[in-house]
């Protein structure tokens, strides 16, 4: 299964993915013939970014997840998808965790962006304040996209890590970047996004994330 999504993502990320995860990618260097040990992934994260992966046994609760991300710790589950749908699962797996995620932690720029969304999650006290981060988390560092060398490519670690949307993502309804809008907006992970915000550039993504997750309080509006 590693070996089956693995080659072809590699293949896909060279025309889809922004160069930044690329690049991570690339120092990161997961081995596309099996599984990679985690401990050798969080090693190589660790080294990279100060990032650590933690292995847990299953979906954890959402405040844990996030608040985990605050500690620079990324919490990633073991199993991997059925192998009647090796190209798209609703649910985290390894190849969504490792080569999502994981690559992306290697990249010094979504590594902070992480560490600061964590940060962002311990100051949604309320339910309603955590949906709103979680939405924007969602649009953002899940289902990201950006233009970039006049091409929409994808940031978000949910799009890198499906074979099958990866391919159709630009067939999306494509809105402008709008941090507002994202968190009033619902989502379903159990099929493929109808709608993504599209940011100028991976680096103005970066910038207004960062200063959104910065400035999140319980009443951001």
């Amino acid at each position: 299964m590693w070996r089956t999504v693995s080659s072809e993502l590699s293949r896909l990320h060279e025309r889809f993915a922004v160069s930044a995860y690329r690049d991570g990618a690339t120092r990161l260097g997961l081995p596309s013939d099996r599984v990679p040990q985690l401990g050798q992934v969080d090693e190589r994260v660790h080294r990279l970014t100060g990032f650590h992966i933690r292995p847990v046994p299953g979906l954890v609760p959402i405040r844990e997840f996030y608040g985990a991300l605050a500690r620079r710790r990324f919490l990633s589950t073991q199993y991997v998808r059925h192998d009647s749908e090796p190209f798209y699962t609703p649910e985290p797996d390894i190849i969504h965790e490792i080569i999502g995620h994981a690559n992306s932690l290697a990249c010094p720029e979504l590594a902070a962006l992480y560490e600061l969304a964590g940060r962002a999650s311990l100051r949604a006290r309320s339910t309603e304040a955590l949906d709103r981060f979680s939405r924007v988390f969602w649009f953002t560092l899940e289902f990201g996209v950006a233009w970039e060398s006049r091409e929409l490519r994808a940031y978000g670690a949910g799009l890198l890590s499906s074979f099958g949307e990866i391919q159709r993502f630009r067939s999306a309804e494509v809105r402008p970047f709008d941090l507002d809008a994202m968190a009033s907006m619902p989502y379903d992970i159990t099929r493929y996004q109808p709608v993504l915000f599209a940011a100028p550039s991976y680096h103005r993504a970066v910038a207004d994330l960062a200063h959104f997750f910065q400035s999140f309080e319980e009443a951001t509006p």
